[in-house]
């Protein structure tokens, strides 16, 4: 009796599965991508400038323990009273000439800062320190600078910051871009945005 070979299988068609498997996974995976927070950072100085003297009542400290509790300029305080604080720190105008504030409205309490150009907020955190608080406090921080920014814009042209932001990144808006990022930069150089993160 004639011995039976066993049927081959057809591997003819595996490459394509495997190429159409491949293509199918690449199309439908969806790629996370790091987000980060939006600092712009100092250029690069290689002269020998002595680095400004900044007198302590312009430093605005914020700590955060391993616990996540805020100590605010040495006192304990809520997440939710940052902004306020900051806000009434950055918008003292407690200098006096040529450091004075003709804009501020603040207390002009001359032991807080003299002016929002002076202003540093600096925020130091713990290394045990858990992300999601790092991040509202950032945000709280950010939302401060952008309140008085806000305000000014409006004081001054009747818009916010943010409205003119999106009129100027709008291809389709009719007006002046040239005149709005003037606008823009002024308000922007009037509360300039120094938040410094210590090590």
């Amino acid at each position: 009796m004639a011995k039976r070979s066993a049927p081959e299988v057809n591997a003819g068609s595996m490459a394509d599965i495997a190429f159409l498997l491949l293509i199918f996974f690449l199309v439908t995976t969806t790629i996370e991508t790091d987000t980060g927070l939006n600092r712009k950072l100092p250029p690069i100085d290689d002269s020998e400038v002595k680095p400004p003297v900044i007198r302590e009542r312009n430093i605005f400290t914020v700590n955060i323990n391993r616990h996540n509790q805020l100590l605010v300029e040495d006192q304990l305080m809520e997440l939710k009273d940052l902004r306020k604080a900051a806000v009434e720190f950055l918008d003292n105008g407690g200098g006096v000439a040529p450091d004075d504030c003709t804009y501020c409205k603040g207390k002009k309490d001359p032991h807080s800062s003299d002016n929002p150009d002076k202003a540093i907020i600096s925020l130091k955190s713990d290394r045990e320190t858990k992300y999601a608080t790092y991040i509202s406090v950032q945000n709280e921080l950010v939302a401060a600078y952008n309140q008085l920014r806000d305000r000014r814009a409006t004081e001054l042209y009747g818009k916010t910051l943010k409205e003119m932001e999106a009129n100027y990144s709008d291809v389709n808006w009719t007006g002046d871009k040239v005149a709005l990022k003037e606008r823009i930069e002024r308000v922007k150089i009037e509360y300039p945005q120094k938040l410094s993160e210590v090590q």
